[in-house]
């Protein structure tokens, strides 16, 4: 009995320590991205500009392209990986299956299908184009949440409900892009496409307050989060309020896939791949929201700077990522398939 408590306990102790690590070597690598995103582009400028223009420093040349330029892009990077990432894994938490994410279930594709109509039909563009893919991905999430109810939400009914809302709405994208003018066109593919191009503080000010409001939130579920991966029934005889988690969570997480998406496009599969990867990396124990989030930061800010400059053109950061996650969606459906799971 003694040798078993033993190794519970040492176990717990490695796997603890293996959490900590994996988190202190992706902050650490979230944060060499950023410092790359800052000294490397057309022109290098050393880390004592980068700092000193980071400190409010005027230095001649830096200060227009590392203050104006790089560094709003890479802060908006950064963040929007953040909520990604979050958002991606709550989803994937709380209805234990790795295809409900927010791009694969249409929450996403809900927000650019009003960005779109926007663009196009209304002529609109900015903070209003952002407004309308914050309600309509609030509205999407909604709409799905209600059609998969059915005395319970069952994760494989909602992924499948959310991929024919999805399909839906790309179909009213396609149209509605089928009737814009040459410009109007040019707008609304660069938003759905992605990018991170002409980013100003004015579009992180909204990212960041949704991350500072929202995330706490959902830190605040990871134990009733895990609580329900047993099950409904074992969460509810555990003192769970199923419902009211769900919506808690539900509102928070697509709050911030929302903002997120509202200021840079749909970046593709940010959401869908960083639960996933953190799982690999941290292992079996504990909440994978802070893994997760800086998994989901990373891989935008390194999917950005090389569309930037590793692939011989400029490329939108959602073309990077679209490349990344599509064979990996591929592979896990072809996996659950060969195994004989449902998705």
């Amino acid at each position: 009995m003694s040798a078993t408590v033993d190794l519970v306990v040492r176990t717990r102790v490695h796997q603890s320590r293996r959490r900590r690590t994996v988190i202190a070597v992706l902050g650490a690598l979230v944060l060499a991205a950023v410092a790359t995103s800052l000294m490397v582009g057309q022109r290098f400028y050393p880390p004592a500009d980068v700092l000193a223009v980071v400190l409010g420093e005027q230095v001649p040349g830096a200060s227009f392209t590392v203050g104006r330029l790089r560094l709003p892009r890479a802060v908006l990077a950064m963040l929007v990986g953040l909520c990604f990432g979050v958002g991606g894994v709550t989803f994937q938490t709380m209805l234990r299956n790795p295809l409900a994410s927010p791009d694969v279930i249409g929450i996403s594709v809900g927000a650019s299908a009003a960005a779109a109509f926007a663009i196009v039909s209304l002529s609109l563009s900015g903070a209003a184009v952002e407004v309308f893919a914050i309600v309509a991905g609030l509205g999407v999430a909604l709409l799905i949440y209600l059609l998969s109810y059915r005395g319970g939400v069952a994760g494989t009914r909602l992924v499948l409900i959310g991929i024919g809302m999805a399909a839906m709405l790309t179909s009213v994208i396609n149209w509605i892009l089928d009737g814009a003018g040459n410009w109007d066109l040019q707008q609304a593919l660069r938003w759905l496409t992605g990018s991170l191009n002409g980013v100003a503080w004015s579009d992180v000010v909204p990212v960041l307050c949704a991350g500072v409001v929202l995330g706490p939130v959902l830190l605040a579920q990871t134990r009733r989060l895990a609580t329900m991966q047993l099950g409904d029934d074992a969460a509810s005889a555990l003192g769970v309020r199923l419902d009211l988690t769900r919506i808690v969570v539900i509102v928070s997480a697509v709050g911030l896939i929302s903002f997120a998406t509202a200021a840079t496009g749909p970046i593709a599969f940010v959401a869908f791949l960083s639960g996933p990867i953190a799982a690999r990396l941290v292992g079996p124990s504990g909440s994978l929201m802070v893994p997760a989030a800086l998994v989901g930061a990373l891989l935008v800010l390194v999917a950005d700077f090389s569309g930037q400059f590793l692939l011989g053109a400029r490329y939108p950061v959602g073309v990077v990522t679209g490349v990344l996650g599509a064979p990996y969606l591929i592979y896990l459906i072809v996996r659950t398939n060969r195994a004989g799971g449902s998705l």
